[in-house]
């Protein structure tokens, strides 16, 4: 059963000001798609846009937070930092899982605890928050609630891998060529999807992975390709 909405503004002292971005962040297309007499809309487009100000606003942050660090060097935290596995401990500590409106499928396969959903509605809130306050909430709630988690005594702590980043650190110091990702298989039902990706240079495949999520499964096929060009001492 999904939480109240109301609690979970009390819970992070944010009060929207248009109720329906808030209740759109926390709504899932499986929803959506059960209730097609209703005028529901589900949190998709939000979760594009959140990205973006992540990006956006995490840049900042360690702009700011790190002067002396190279470019290099930022993108792979950023990377670290704004990643699935990041963005659903952030998710999972602040108990959006409770929140998320879902079908009834999705419900009962476990989708109140699958990380692709709990990464996609970290960023869906981050897009609603935006919408609805504007950069400047955004980072307050950042400052709040995400960044003392990876920031420990002035040094980060961002511990999660980032293959495709590495993957990409690697093809250019060797100066290997251009890389490409490309989903090439999604499978199962709509509540319980796998992609597969692949990665390829040059028109050479250099691994595959999968997951539940386009991002994850670009980050297993980055891993399978790491551990071959290492395999081969590239």
């Amino acid at each position: 059963m999904n939480g109240d909405l109301k609690q979970l503004e009390r819970q992070l002292d944010i009060r929207f000001h248009d109720s329906s971005l808030l209740k759109q962040a926390f709504t899932h297309a499986s929803y959506v798609n059960e209730h097609r007499f209703h005028q529901h809309q589900d949190n998709e487009r939000l979760e594009f846009l959140g990205d973006a100000v992540l990006e956006l606003t995490v840049s900042e942050y360690l702009y700011t937070l790190l002067p002396d660090r190279p470019e290099g060097e930022l993108t792979k935290l950023r990377a670290a930092i704004v990643c699935e596995p990041s963005l659903v401990k952030f998710a999972e500590h602040l108990g959006f899982g409770r929140f998320v409106l879902l079908g009834k499928g999705e419900e009962q396969t476990g989708g109140r605890t699958r990380p692709a959903l709990l990464a996609d509605v970290f960023e869906s809130f981050v897009g609603a928050l935006y919408l609805d306050q504007g950069l400047e909430a955004v980072r307050g709630f950042l400052n709040q609630h995400v960044f003392p988690k990876v920031e420990t005594g002035g040094k980060l702590q961002v511990g999660v891998s980032d293959f495709k980043t590495e993957l990409q650190e690697l093809i250019q110091h060797h100066g290997l060529g251009n890389l490409e990702y490309r989903i090439i298989e999604e499978r199962g039902p709509a509540h319980e999807r796998e992609f597969v990706s692949e990665v390829m240079m040059s028109g050479r495949s250099l691994g595959r992975g999968s997951g539940r999520s386009k991002k994850e499964a670009e980050q297993q096929a980055a891993a399978a390709a790491l551990q071959q060009l290492r395999a081969s001492e590239v």
